[in-house]
């Protein structure tokens, strides 16, 4: 069973930044596609950015999102990254990595971001 550990998270200013890291306990990753999700309160889980398997040469993201958050891996430690800048309040959610799509993997914790001043 793949599993993802997500850190990085906690309260920072508007315009901030933050980056946040995802942990993946299975041998296969490399040939994983990786996203990074977000829930914000009363809100359904969004996806935020996607990477593609082996040399990630393909990312997407969302609207919201895009030209202030970068998605990255490292494959030799089985880690995908989520490096925010500019961050606003309406990035306020908790931050979970997944497969992309997230098909059968199971959700982990995830890491709360909060955006306040």
């Amino acid at each position: 069973q793949v599993q993802f550990v997500e850190s990085g998270g906690g309260l920072v200013q508007p315009g901030g930044s933050l980056r946040l890291s995802c942990a993946a306990s299975t041998s296969i990753f490399s040939r994983l596609h990786m996203g990074w999700y977000r829930q914000a309160p009363a809100k359904q889980r969004e996806v935020v950015a996607t990477i593609t398997s082996l040399s990630g040469s393909t990312t997407n993201y969302a609207a919201s999102v895009k030209g202030r958050f970068t998605i990255s891996r490292d494959n030799a430690k089985k880690m995908v990254y989520l490096q925010m800048n500019s961050l606003n309040p309406e990035d306020t959610a908790v931050y979970y990595c997944n497969t992309a799509p997230p098909g059968g993997t199971s959700w982990g914790q995830g890491t709360r971001v909060t955006v306040s001043s």
